[in-house]
């Protein structure tokens, strides 16, 4: 065991060492062979680990995603022999193997549109190669939904086991990508003969965003393979389609083979009765109450018989609302000469005719409170009660420009 852990230390240091030489300057091909050197016999998980414990250092990601290039320069024709793929993901509409169809487009895209375009453009500088290469690169910009997948869903879950430093600097690639492609379609809509600058900067969008498959395919999905369980896979197969999809339309549907029963949720210290568990996440009863009340907004409560359940108590109240109205008719809570309306907004948000209702009015000069009625029902359609949100929305009018930086 003590000559693993001291195996180990060694391989830190040298990693090290290398990132430094990254950093001042030397080329991928010249640091190559030490790390050839020094990852024989290791998986991609051991690499990846010596990479997360080098950020826990405080070493900062962007040094540690100069490594991703050597990264799949090294484990290019070899990463097969690591990683075995598990039968339980091989089955279609697998979020894996969705993931691998859109990577499968996106290769196509590239070598069968988008670089013989560029090829074309550097002999000629017509007008229609031009609109074709635009057409194209908006089509990989969809590499978007792909990305916005994977760092929304997939990496969740594999921080949840400790796995924090490949997504942090898988993201930051990603975000380089986007920026390339998005560059690459400015300069193609206000192209004006540019041809070196667009075809450099278009030469690094599809360079990285093939490296980026390829570390997809040879370093993520393996890990998340050998990481995530059955249910975790659901989950991200369940939300997928919220986001979106990247050059194709998936037609399959996946079951899992086995699905066992949800985890319950752990809060350390925390008994199960103060637990109140929602669609998304759990909360404790303190932790629901304190961000209810800590909303820039008031929010009322009435139950499906027409009395008041309940209301937030945030430190800026619009309209006074003492405890003694919980249980009471909400027509009794309001002045005999606007019942009437009450009792029409509730009526048609209960029968369904409308969804909501809004009102806003002048209080002064500090003032414009702004009244919106919500009917709320269940995932069924039945009608549960009505929510009254009022917000004081005269600060938000005021608003002009833009705000990009932290306040003092």
């Amino acid at each position: 065991m003590s000559e693993m852990i001291n195996n180990r230390e060694f391989r830190q240091k040298v990693l090290k060492e290398i990132i430094r030489e990254l950093h001042d300057g030397k080329t991928v091909e010249e640091v190559k062979p030490r790390f050839e050197e020094l990852i024989k016999g290791v998986s991609v998980n051991e690499i990846t680990e010596m990479e997360q414990a080098l950020i826990m250092e405080g070493m900062p990601v962007a040094e540690i995603q100069k490594l991703c290039d050597v990264h799949a320069s090294v484990f290019k024709g070899s990463i097969e022999d690591i990683h075995k793929e598990p039968e339980t993901t091989k089955a279609a509409g697998h979020p894996i193997q969705i993931f691998k169809q859109e990577n499968s487009e996106i290769e196509n895209l590239i070598q069968g549109r988008l670089t013989p375009l560029l090829e074309k453009l550097k002999t000629t500088d017509d007008k229609d190669t031009v609109s074709e290469l635009l057409e194209g690169f908006k089509l990989l910009l969809e590499v978007d939904k792909h990305y916005s997948r994977k760092e929304n869903l997939l990496f969740p879950y594999l921080e949840k086991y400790g796995i924090t430093a490949p997504p942090k600097v898988m993201w930051g690639v990603d975000d380089e990508i986007r920026s390339a492609i998005k560059e690459t379609i400015r300069m193609l809509e206000n192209y004006g003969g540019e041809k070196e600058a667009l075809l450099e900067k278009a030469d690094e969008a599809i360079y990285k965003t093939k490296e980026m498959v390829f570390k997809e395919e040879n370093i993520l999905f393996p890990m998340a393979m050998d990481t995530l369980s059955e249910d975790e896979w659901q989950k991200i197969y369940e939300e997928s389609s919220e986001i979106g999809y990247c050059l194709i339309n998936p037609d399959t549907a996946w079951e899992p083979v086995r699905v066992e029963p949800e985890e319950q949720a752990k809060r350390e210290g925390e008994p199960e009765e103060n637990i109140v568990r929602f669609d998304a996440g759990v909360m404790t009863h303190e932790e629901i109450n304190a961000l209810l009340n800590t909303l820039p907004l008031d929010i009322t409560f009435v139950g499906k018989d027409d009395t008041v359940r309940y209301f937030t108590q945030g430190k800026e109240r619009i309209f006074a609302r003492p405890k003694t109205i919980i249980g009471r008719h909400v027509q009794n809570c309001h002045p005999p000469a606007s019942v009437h309306i009450v009792e029409k907004i509730v009526e048609d948000l209960k029968s369904g005719k409308k969804d909501h209702e809004d009102f806003w009015i002048r209080m002064g000069d500090d003032t414009i409170a702004y009244i919106r009625y919500f009917a709320v029902r269940n995932a069924e359609g039945e009608f549960l009660g009505v929510m009254e949100i009022t917000q004081n929305i005269k600060p938000i009018q005021e608003l002009t420009g833009e705000k990009r930086l932290l306040s003092d």
